[in-house]
């Protein structure tokens, strides 16, 4: 039902007079666009934006019990999981899909990890053949012939190894080793000294014990063990750069040849190690760490050989947990779930399953779901918004007061070479070569997973030494997400994303530019955020600034960060601006380029009737909040802030508002209300 306060009626309807040249009424269909029963009329849009367009929601929408979080993102990808699983068991039953064939893998993966009752008589029996190879380690020699074999299967102890294009030449890849093997969230974990930071470390002690007594350690030496582990890990900890350092491509491209690596860790034999991962002729690699070569040295060479085959035994253990026997999964969620993120409960067998089947045969997968719930129609729309943003960010670029015109010509070439994904691949990936065992007499689902990481992790280093495919997608089509990529300068938008609230051809293309249209200007806007503006028009990392325009952006940069920093969703809990810096400038930019879009698109095809009462502009802004409505338990929220590059949902919905001219202009919002910020200190970047 809908109803209005007569308040707000009135004072909409000043604005309605100051923003619509139209006075007759467009209806929609029910359902369509914006529900007002998500709002909350009593409550001022000049006051409390995000509860006025979001307050019915944050008022009847509760957490599920296996959630940390809930909103829009969760409700879709509920209902992407719902339909992916329906495709799925229809290829279950379809007699067409031929033995060994990807789709009939896809099936059995996921049939053999609903099968409870093998991973119960299973259980530890997975592992056993990696337990053996630990309690066999003598010495260094035998270290490095059992890390290698554990990186192979997707282990993170010590050092990970991954293939991609190189930061500085984009048309070759290099290899790139990055600091790993930490069991905590982040490494700031390990020297937080808060109250709150020492009981996450003792109670993360407590549970490395627990799943060594799991797997047959007494309690005694499951305690000891568990501090040495702690000792390693805190020491790998140490030498990893910070979230925040990580972010800058400068920082992590460290150019080392392979008798540097021998230099940095000598107990290493590093030909052999490469040849062991099927690599040939590498003469460098990309440190991404750079001190964390010679900590592991240093564990290495003076840790007791013991202590080093606990910490193996431990991340074994903590890779496959979630995938064995009931009593390791909740041990695993007792810890990562339930103390880290409040999650009250364990998610139902068959979404956590289906998520593996989709991180391990993604697009085997994604083929079955595109054919069935991504209509060629869906593409043609969005690739015509997409390229009405893109001229609407190059006429911000153009009317820059702050950049020179050398560097605008800089950017606009960069604009003009994006290249659109939207959708699924042209090509889709081959899964012949994936092991996926059905027989329950020789299965488990355990050595299901460990196969198909080690499959991924061989297809991407096979890579090495062949032309960059720029066909690849970083993403699967069924992943309710979008991302961009500098290296490619690309921009992708998987077709679960074209799906509403994001975009809806029944709805007026105001909902639609401030859904999608928004998520289609942030991820233009990735290419001329802190980190996608250090890399060139080919993907390259090269500095294609003045010096006095660098300057500028960063002071814009620090000011939009400091903003976001005094945001405070917790006590004493507050949003890093820095480490969210990317994603905020995303935000701003795309939101402010969509919105340009949409005028476009406005003067192009003429402006519709009042919906609901809202101009389009309004109902622009509206569905960008919406977009972004959020709840989130404590803990969950304590941990995002700390882990994760986004800002909490509430404040991507009002964030970037206040910095935009259009918003005030479009709720009539005057100095002295809450949402106001003087224009000197609203921050203008793109």
């Amino acid at each position: 039902m809908r109803y209005y306060n007569s308040a707000v009626i009135a004072f909409l309807l000043i604005l309605v007079a100051s923003c619509s040249s139209k006075k007759s009424e467009t209806k929609l269909p029910d359902g369509v666009g914006l529900l007002i029963s998500n709002m909350d009329t009593t409550v001022k849009p000049a006051e409390d934006f995000y509860r006025f367009a979001n307050g019915g929601w944050l008022d009847r929408a509760q957490i599920p019990a296996d959630r940390g979080s809930w909103g829009s993102f969760h409700e879709l990808r509920e209902k992407t999981q719902a339909d992916v699983l329906e495709v799925l068991k229809s290829a279950t039953d379809n007699s067409e899909y031929a033995e060994g064939s990807d789709q009939r893998k896809v099936s059995d993966f996921f049939e053999i990890g609903m099968d409870s009752l093998l991973s119960e008589r299973v259980g530890m029996k997975a592992i056993d053949d990696y337990i053996k190879q630990i309690d066999a380690i003598a010495g260094k020699a035998d270290i490095q012939k059992y890390f290698t074999k554990q990186q192979l299967y997707g282990g993170n102890a010590f050092f990970s190894i991954e293939a991609f294009p190189d930061l500085t030449k984009s048309d070759v890849i290099a290899v790139y080793l990055s600091g790993e093997g930490i069991g905590l969230p982040e490494r700031d974990y390990y020297f937080d000294k808060s109250s709150k930071g020492k009981e996450t470390r003792e109670k993360y002690l407590a549970h490395v014990a627990r799943m060594l007594e799991l797997s047959g350690i007494d309690k005694s030496s499951a305690a000891r063990q568990a501090n040495a582990i702690m000792k390693i890990e805190t020491a790998l900890a140490h030498a990893t750069l910070t979230k925040e350092e990580r972010r800058d491509p400068g920082k992590i491209y460290n150019k080392r040849s392979v008798n540097q690596l021998a230099t940095m860790m000598p107990s290493f034999d590093w030909n052999a190690y490469f040849t062991d991962l099927g690599l040939s002729g590498i003469d460098s690699v990309v440190v991404v760490d750079i001190d964390f070569l010679p900590a592991v040295e240093k564990i290495i060479s003076t840790t007791p050989i013991a202590d080093v085959k606990s910490y193996f035994r431990w991340h074994l253990i903590n890779l496959t947990a979630p995938y064995l026997n009931h009593e390791m999964v909740s041990a695993d969620f007792d810890f990562y779930s339930k103390y880290l993120d409040g999650v009250e409960k364990m998610r139902p067998r068959w979404r956590r399953v289906l998520a593996q089947t989709d991180e391990a045969l993604g697009e085997a997968l994604g083929k079955l779901y595109v054919d069935k719930h991504f209509p060629p129609e869906a593409k043609q729309k969005a690739m015509e918004m997409v390229e009405n943003i893109k001229r609407a960010f190059a006429e911000r670029i153009k009317n820059l007061d702050w950049m020179s015109d050398s560097t605008k010509q800089k950017a606009l070439e960069k604009l003009s070479t994006f290249t659109v994904k939207i959708g699924y691949p042209d090509e889709w990936k081959d899964y012949s070569a994936l092991v996926v065992d059905r027989n329950p007499e020789t299965a488990s689902y355990a050595q299901n997973v460990l196969n198909a990481k080690r499959f991924n992790l061989e297809q991407q280093l096979a890579k090495y030494g062949k032309p960059v495919d720029h066909k690849e997608w970083g993403m699967t089509p069924q992943t309710v997400n979008a991302y961009y990529n500098p290296l490619f300068n690309e921009i992708v938008f998987p077709a679960a994303i074209l799906q509403p609230p994001f975009y809806d051809y029944r709805a007026d293309e105001a909902v639609n530019y401030g859904g999608m249209g928004a998520v289609i200007g942030h991820e233009i806007s990735h290419g001329f955020d802190d980190q996608g503006s250090r890399f060139d028009a080919e993907g390259n990392l090269r500095n294609w600034w003045t010096e006095k325009d660098l300057a500028q952006f960063r002071e814009r940069g620090k000011a939009l960060a400091a903003q976001y920093s005094q945001y405070q969703p917790l006590d004493s809990v507050f949003v890093n601006g820095e480490f969210t810096l990317g994603e905020n400038i995303g935000d701003l930019g795309g939101l402010s380029a969509a919105s340009d879009g949409l005028q476009l698109h406005l003067k192009e095809h003429g402006r519709p009737g009042l919906i609901d009462g809202f101009t389009p502009e309004q109902r622009f802004f509206l569905s960008w909040a919406t977009v972004w409505r959020s709840k989130y338990r404590d803990e969950t929220l304590r941990q995002m802030v700390k882990t994760d590059p986004h800002s909490p949902g509430m404040y991507r919905a009002v964030g970037p508002l206040v910095n935009i001219d259009a918003f005030y202009e479009a709720f009539n919002i005057k100095e002295g209300d809450p949402m106001y910020r003087p224009a000197s200190e609203r921050v203008k970047i793109w």
